[in-house]
């Protein structure tokens, strides 16, 4: 990325404030931490996040009998509520949501996204496609733009803002977050040579020596639509990352905040007790 060099003049109680945030890794030095800073307060170069709730939930019944998945409570909000805050709070101004079964209970309570303070559309799905699929028939509404792809049932503490950046910099056609567990297997396990990832094995039968995880938040350019396959079910963790991988086009981005699957009823009572702490 080019860079050009800038000769400014700031007070110098913003300068104490601005080297107090330099900590020598994140942030190497005055220039690296303005930078950062006014990219965090521009606007997001992505305005668009492409959400997957159509799942049914069959793992976390009975609670997913009567409502989505996405729509289960942590801390008073439905998990997609979080979700829709952070895409908000960092910028993204539209959120196109995949909806199956009971996919009306999610169209209800947000409506069109103006109470909360993004645009809302919905994609619906009558029966089960994947997760590569659906994907493919939303290549209208995304546009020939960069965007944003959540699983739905993902709570993660992460700077969107800065994933993208990152994303931005690494010139990568796709940029997947990843995040370290204690037991990897039950997860899309990655293996990382600087920031590529040079292998994806999803829920690996053997354990092996990476615990780096498939964090289910990714930043993809529309190039991704030509490794879709033209099929009625299609899952990206088995038809489209592994021949990304492959072709060197996936970059890592690790982050340290807190990371959800609510995906089991135990997964769903760990998030309930721990996120917001």
């Amino acid at each position: 990325m080019t860079r050009v060099k800038l000769c400014i003049t700031l007070k110098s109680d913003v300068l104490k404030k601005i080297d107090n945030v330099i900590d020598g890794l994140k942030l190497r030095n005055r220039s690296h931490a303005i930078e950062y800073l006014l990219s965090q307060s521009l606007p997001s170069k992505i305005s668009k996040a492409f959400i997957l709730a159509a799942g049914k939930g069959i793992k976390m019944r009975p609670f997913t009998y009567e409502m989505p998945k996405a729509m289960l409570l942590v801390k008073g909000k439905p998990i997609l509520e979080h979700t829709l805050e952070t895409l908000k709070n960092n910028g993204i101004q539209e959120a196109i949501i995949l909806v199956g079964p009971k996919g009306e209970k999610i169209k209800e309570y947000f409506g069109d996204g103006s109470c909360f303070g993004i645009k809302i559309s919905y994609i619906d799905e009558e029966k089960p496609s994947g997760t590569a699929t659906p994907l493919k028939k939303a290549k209208t509404v995304l546009g020939s733009d960069p965007f944003l792809l959540i699983y739905g049932d993902v709570l993660a503490k992460i700077n969107i803002r800065e994933m993208i950046d990152f994303h931005e910099e690494n010139q990568s056609m796709m940029t997947m977050a990843i995040t370290s567990v204690n037991e990897p297997g039950d997860w899309g396990v990655v293996n990382l040579r600087g920031n590529k990832i040079i292998s994806f094995v999803e829920k690996p039968k053997k354990p092996g020596l990476s615990h780096l995880v498939n964090a289910g938040i990714f930043v993809l350019e529309p190039e991704i639509f030509k490794y879709i396959p033209e099929k009625k079910f299609s899952r990206l963790e088995n038809d489209v990352f592994p021949q990304l991988v492959q072709k060197n086009k996936i970059t890592g981005y690790l982050f340290e905040g807190k990371w959800f699957d609510v995906g089991t009823p135990e997964n769903y009572e760990k998030t309930i007790k721990e996120w917001g702490r």
